[in-house]
């Protein structure tokens, strides 16, 4: 495959309301059948940004797992986003990855962004990961992992070509937003994608989107804007191994490995 097809899914997202969430996306990615790759979707994507975990949380084979398995299966792509997610005993912030044959892989947020008392709600993440699909390695994120670039690297070796953010980033910080994802993909030398949510949440929390893919010198190669709106982006890994071929600034990195 000469590239990867990533599509950006920016919406706003129904309050506390799973069932229609759901019902929403899957009338948005339908048309996407065979013309996408992966499709990422924003933080919380069935919720919103919501601290009312006993009321929403799902178990970890949820109704929100099944349709993502049945929306890879359909597309035939891999498709992300994150999920509230009881898990014996505990609340997590839970980004989904699952394939079309099915498989599920997860990643819970470990930077729990407190300012929102996230922490006070949810248990933090353990580890990252990265996952090859398609011909490129990609690594998952979610939101306030973004302001912490030791874990976004976590070992001096590459082990992405591929970087996805999925947020609820509000539109008062929108600004870091914007700086910190070209920041990640220059420092990284690796390609970028965020995914935030727009409109207004039930705390009356305002989202301006920007969801944007940037490639490996920090220049976007698409971008969402304001509005909501699903983009779909090709992602080539051959100008990117040529990049680190030409500039290998990844071997004078320090030399360290972030142990969780």
């Amino acid at each position: 495959m000469s590239a990867l097809r990533v599509t950006l899914a920016q919406q706003a997202l129904l309050w506390g309301d799973p069932q229609g969430n759901r019902r929403h996306f899957g009338s948005l990615l339908r048309e996407l059948a065979g013309r996408t790759d992966l499709v990422v979707l924003p933080e919380t994507f069935t919720t919103g940004f919501s601290m009312e975990v006993e009321r929403l949380a799902e178990p970890p084979d949820g109704p929100s797992v099944q349709w993502l398995r049945e929306q890879a299966a359909a597309l035939d792509a891999a498709i992300a986003g994150s999920v509230i997610t009881q898990d014996r005993g505990r609340y997590f912030n839970r980004l989904l990855w699952v394939t079309p044959d099915g498989q599920v892989r997860h990643y819970d947020k470990r930077h729990l962004f407190r300012m929102a008392g996230e922490h006070q709600h949810f248990t933090p993440g353990q580890s990252a990961w990265s996952i090859p699909w398609r011909g490129l390695r990609v690594c998952p994120l979610v939101c306030y992992d973004l302001r912490f670039p030791v874990y976004s690297r976590r070992r001096a070796e590459l082990d992405y070509e591929l970087l996805i953010y999925v947020a609820n980033w509000p539109a008062p910080r929108a600004e870091a937003w914007r700086a910190l994802l070209p920041a990640r993909a220059i420092e990284n030398q690796a390609y970028v994608v965020g995914v935030n949510r727009v409109g207004t949440d039930g705390k009356g929390i305002a989202y301006a989107g920007d969801s944007v893919a940037h490639d490996f010198r920090g220049q976007a190669l698409a971008q969402a804007g304001g509005a909501a709106g699903v983009i779909t982006v090709e992602i080539a890994a051959e100008p990117l191994q040529a990049f680190r071929e030409k500039f290998p600034a990844h071997l004078d990195a320090d030399r360290f490995h972030l142990d969780l």
